[in-house]
């Protein structure tokens, strides 16, 4: 008896060891848009799921942002039900807010995935990003100037957040679609100009696939692990880094930190402004480096005007955050 096709034995295997280890009484959920990536991942968890003892479910959002969208939710919904999935959840939201149409989306879905795993705890996500999409990523963050980071890209878990597709690249998943029978649905703003991750895709990645050669999209993501690794290594350094610069009654002495390597103790910086209430998306490496010259540089300057209504100064040897 043979196989199933080797892209749809791709998908399967991947999606089976993301799932492998974890507890029997999880609920897994399929985030699903009706793209053919999404649908061919609740394809490979319907599959692979009860086989492991798990209940695997779906969640598709309705943004609200085109014409007939909740007609599309739900018949998103009714091929998700007929996988086999339950239980299948539509979660219409309002975009709003800062970080453009595109960033407003993601966290309004990302708001709305983070209710429903709460809801049925244990639950994880399933979300169908590809080796192509975390190319795309790294490739905005190197645009933008980010640090490593940004540059490290999109985890393979991100707490209950899961991602089995990271090492498989775009054509093969949606061959993997098509042969499962499912019929996707293709949201037109991936393809529209307006969008830089759209450009990204349809033009810049191309471009670098002609000039350098192919491999490009495939290296981008090798580096995306690798600078991952460096990252999660930094990171365990930099909190032992802010436990040891942590005054009592708050605040960090700058002398310690003064003596810290940069990469440490930009990172400290940046992760207390964050808890401090600056919008993560909205502080630049160039806020980061104003504090760090009241680390460094200490001139007596004034405070420092940060996202979110938040101000850093140096007071009495300490860098503090204030809303």
């Amino acid at each position: 008896m043979s196989g199933p096709p080797p892209a749809v034995a791709a998908v399967r295997s991947a999606v089976r060891r993301c799932l492998a280890p974890l507890p029997a009484d999880t609920t897994v959920l399929v985030a699903c848009s009706g793209g053919a990536d999404s649908l061919a991942l609740a394809g490979a968890a319907a599959f692979e799921a009860p086989r492991l003892g798990l209940r695997a479910g779906a969640v598709t959002v309705d943004h609200g942002l085109q014409e007939g969208s909740a007609e599309r939710a739900g018949k998103v919904a009714a091929t998700l039900t007929g996988l086999g999935l339950e239980p299948v959840v539509v979660r219409t939201v309002e975009v709003t807010g800062p970080g453009g149409p595109e960033g407003a989306a993601r966290t309004a879905r990302h708001a709305a995935l983070t209710e429903e795993i709460a809801a049925r705890s244990p639950a994880v996500a399933l979300l169908g990003h590809t080796l192509d999409d975390q190319a795309e990523t790294v490739l905005l963050g190197l645009a933008r100037g980010s640090g490593a980071r940004s540059l490290a890209g999109m985890a393979p878990r991100n707490g209950p957040l899961l991602r089995p597709m990271l090492d498989l690249d775009r054509g093969t998943v949606r061959a993997a679609c098509g042969l499962m029978g499912l019929e996707p649905w293709e949201d037109p703003h991936n393809g529209d100009p307006r969008f830089a991750r759209s450009r990204v895709r349809h033009e810049s990645l191309p471009t670098l696939e002609r000039t350098l050669g192919p491999g490009v999209t495939a290296a981008l993501a090798r580096t995306a692990a690798l600078l991952r690794a460096d990252a999660e290594a930094l990171d365990v350094l930099a909190a032992d880094l802010r436990a040891e610069a942590e005054a009592d009654g708050g605040g960090s002495r700058a002398a310690v930190l003064a003596e810290a390597p940069e990469a440490l103790r930009t990172r400290v910086l940046r992760r207390t402004a964050i808890d401090a209430g600056c919008p993560a998306g909205a502080l630049t490496a160039r806020h980061v480096r104003e504090i760090d010259r009241l680390v460094v540089a200490w001139r007596g300057q004034s405070h420092i005007d940060l996202p979110g209504g938040v101000r850093a100064r140096r007071v009495a040897g300490l860098i503090r955050f204030d809303r």
